[in-house]
């Protein structure tokens, strides 16, 4: 029978002395347990795809759907449902700014920058700062063409300013719109894991159009070859955010729809901008002729002889 002495907790040496003392004994090493040894063979995916998938995964997507849906859970006839939407700060406006501007192959904007809180804030100030830089910078331009040229006076055009508005407010609303519902269409055919939301959409073609305000101010200079290398340079980044945004979205589509999809939305993007140039800046010149008074005079002298 075990004394109490045996019963009680004793500190043991190493497993080397117990065993030199025993080799007969059996020792347990008591371990954290090992990761298992990832599996070499398998199938490969493609890393672009893999890299979107990633980006654009369910999980985390749908979490962050469910906590959007939390917090914007006021009723939309409320100013705190609208509040939501402009609830960013000034750094998350700023990385989305250099993210539009610099954008990074293979990475989704809206997976990166906007997922997470989409705002209306950065879209809504961009389009109106673009109004104005292109009404302001088109009559500057049309200042210094006809600078120091008495036979053509300039004459500010502030119409220019409701015009600039109209298109760049329609663009940036309507073609997100058309966009949204065009995906939902092609989703309710072909399931797809990639989804944007109608809020995220504007948010991108906002942000999108940040690099059209420095072009536009650079478009004051009175050199079309310049002004046409600018709007190359800036369709060129702006356009490549739009693709690799929205590429991840119809990639499961038929290969024609697919194509045809991004290029429409890179076209419609790069005719706003050739639109804008062409019109305020490179556009017919309007020809203000003074109506002379003569010949009402000749005519109201020869009624009097008569």
């Amino acid at each position: 029978m075990a004394t109490v002495d045996d019963l009680k907790f004793q500190e043991f040496d190493d497993a080397a002395n117990l065993l030199a003392a025993n080799p007969d004994a059996v020792t347990i090493s008591i371990d954290e347990p090992s990761e298992k040894p990832k599996k070499k063979h398998g199938h490969q995916r493609d890393s672009g795809r893999e890299e979107d998938d990633e980006l654009l995964g369910t999980d985390d997507s749908d979490k962050t759907e469910l906590l959007a849906g939390q917090k914007k859970s006021a009723p939309f006839w409320t100013f705190e449902y609208y509040q939501t939407f402009f609830d960013v700060d000034t750094y998350q406006v700023l990385d989305r700014i250099k993210g539009s501007v610099f954008p990074v192959p293979g990475k989704n904007f809206v997976r990166l920058y906007i997922r997470s809180n989409p705002d209306l804030y950065g879209p809504f100030w961009i389009c109106a700062t673009l109004v104005f830089a292109i009404a302001i910078s088109g009559n500057l331009s049309k200042f210094f063409t006809h600078f120091n040229d008495p036979t053509c006076p300039y004459v500010p055009e502030f119409r220019k300013v409701s015009i600039a508005a109209t298109a760049i407010y329609a663009y940036a609303w309507l073609v997100p719109l058309a966009l949204w519902g065009f995906l939902m269409w092609r989703n309710n055919k072909i399931m797809n894991i990639v989804s944007y939301s109608f809020l995220e959409i504007v948010c991108v073609y906002g942000y999108s159009l940040f690099i059209y305000i420095p072009t536009a101010i650079l478009w004051i200079i009175p050199l079309k070859a310049v002004r046409w290398v600018l709007v190359i340079f800036a369709l060129c980044l702006s356009g490549s955010v739009l693709a690799m945004t929205f590429w991840p979205a119809v990639r499961d589509d038929n290969r024609r729809i697919a194509v045809a999809t991004i290029v429409t939305v890179v076209l419609l993007h790069a005719l706003l901008a050739v639109g804008c140039l062409a019109y305020f800046f490179d556009g017919p010149e309007l020809v203000v002729s003074s109506i002379t008074t003569e010949l009402p005079h000749n005519l109201t002298g020869t009624t009097k002889a008569q």
